[in-house]
């Protein structure tokens, strides 16, 4: 995994905000106030799942994965763009770039497949309720999350090391407040056409088939919904996908617009404020959408702070 000897040249600039300096200093606040919440909320989750015998079940382990991911993919940037927002040093390192893009880049890309892994999960629970226990025994649930794991590693070695061996020829201002991959490719010197179709073809694999293999998944959840007579037991269905499908809807709503069409004027004039949204702000709400809709999760934590 070389880089190229131009982008080790010199500290690379995060250009960010620092043309509207007024909302850098709101932006500050946000971001740390969003960060704080994301760590209580997503280290809450974890010790929940883990303490409590009666949430180790497979929907609670895939939980567990999506949080720890959450709190390493927001850690992996907030604590760079605070020192930005903060001061006028806008710079980072090329290591700290590298890292930066490797790190996030096969963060991103593991919630992605685990999006879909949870979507399968809740098939198996809604359709095949008498043989959910069969279906998603210890074995495969480790199996499908090591699955999530390994393709966002896979996904970063390829197109992190391809962005990174890129002729810059100088260039080191990057029109965006993280080292990210459609950023990134914008900064060479050379035709950047086949980078940009490798991208479209990842962002293919790894954004538009675990997209539709969820709304596969719910689509044969709202068949069967459908066919329940009970009121208690359709309220029950409904509050086990509605929080997946929101946080699917949050986090595939805002990364596909970057992603799909990176090089577009709208990715381009937005870009920024997209970009935050599924890296600050859906972090954030992930376990405030869990807990605050979730019985069990609200009944754990009730019995985790009388224990102890």
């Amino acid at each position: 995994m070389k880089m190229s000897n131009e982008t080790l040249g010199g500290d690379f600039i995060l250009v960010g905000f620092s043309d509207q300096p007024q909302l850098e200093k709101i932006l500050f606040v946000v971001v740390l106030i969003s960060y704080l919440l994301t760590l209580v909320g997503n280290t809450a989750i974890i010790l929940v799942s883990s303490l409590d015998p009666m949430l180790h079940t497979p929907m609670y382990y895939f939980l567990t994965n999506l949080s720890f991911v959450d709190l390493c993919f927001t850690t992996s940037i907030v604590p760079q763009l605070l020192w930005n927002l903060h001061g006028p040093d806008k710079t980072i390192t090329p290591i700290g770039c590298a890292i930066q893009l490797y790190v996030s880049l096969a963060l991103g890309s593991t919630e992605c497949v685990l999006l879909a892994v949870m979507a399968y999960d809740r098939y198996a629970a809604v359709c095949r309720p008498l043989h959910y226990v069969t279906v998603m025994h210890p074995r495969l649930c480790q199996s499908l999350a090591g699955v999530a794991w390994l393709s966002g590693v896979g996904n970063t070695l390829i197109q992190g090391t391809i962005t990174l061996r890129l002729p810059l020829c100088g260039n080191r201002k990057i029109y965006h407040f993280i080292c990210e991959v459609p950023a990134m490719i914008k900064l060479a010197c050379v035709d950047i056409h086949a980078n940009e179709v490798q991208l479209f073809m990842a962002s293919l694999v790894l954004l538009l088939l675990p997209l539709a293999l969820i709304l596969v998944s719910y689509g044969y959840i709202a068949q069967a919904v459908m066919r329940i007579r009970s009121v208690q037991a359709w309220r029950k269905a409904l509050g086990t996908c509605g929080s997946h499908l929101l946080v699917v809807s949050l986090f595939y709503g805002t990364i596909t617009a970057v992603y799909i069409q990176p090089n577009s004027s709208y990715a381009h004039s937005q870009g920024k404020f997209i970009t935050l949204l599924y890296t600050v702000v859906t972090p954030t709400l992930n376990p405030l959408i869990y807990t605050l809709r979730n019985k069990d999760v609200k009944g754990a934590l009730k019995r985790l702070v009388g224990k102890y």
